[in-house]
């Protein structure tokens, strides 16, 4: 294997590892709960390639279809991914997909929290229409429960983001990898 392929081995690897330790970090205020997921996604489609941020969300995906407690509280499972909040994890993918093709770690902070945001919206859109559909809540239930309680923690989760693509930056530049 080369050297390119491990080291795109190992990035994918710590991103899942990221998405999978920030997932822990739940607070549950209704049936969709507030975790650090998205701040991983965001983090990791800030700084990876599309392939590499987008595998990262994939796997994490898969470890958790096939048991692993990957999820939300230490959750797993293949029924995860088709329940009420399924379309979030599957949300995730599109996510790390449209930031990372979006933004850079060279990229501007406007740049990457115009991708962010573009990349959640995404998120929350088939989080949503998921959660209507598995649930059959109205759309103002759907959008109480799935949207409006999380538009102000995302929006402090791209700010966090930002500033930590900013504080990595000089080790980045170090690396070829990011160039």
């Amino acid at each position: 294997m080369k050297k390119t392929q491990t080291l795109n081995l190992t990035y994918t690897a710590i991103g899942v590892a990221l998405i999978a330790a920030l997932s822990q970090v739940v607070i549950p205020i209704g049936p969709v709960p507030f975790t650090l997921q998205t701040l991983a996604i965001g983090l990791i489609a800030s700084l990876y390639k599309p392939r590499e941020a987008t595998l990262s969300v994939i796997f994490y995906l898969l470890l958790g279809a096939i048991g692993l407690p990957v999820f939300a509280g230490f959750s797993g499972g293949f029924s995860a991914l088709f329940g009420p909040t399924s379309g979030f994890l599957w949300g995730f993918v599109l996510y790390a997909a449209i930031t990372s093709t979006i933004s850079n770690p060279h990229s501007t902070p406007t740049k990457i929290f115009i991708a962010c945001v573009i990349g959640v919206l995404a998120c929350f859109l088939i989080g949503s229409l998921v959660f209507k559909l598995v649930s059959g809540a109205d759309w103002a239930s759907t959008l109480a429960w799935t949207v409006s309680p999380f538009l102000l923690p995302e929006i402090l989760k791209i700010i966090t983001i930002i500033s930590l693509v900013k504080a990595l930056k000089p080790i980045l530049k170090k690396e070829a990898y990011f160039s």
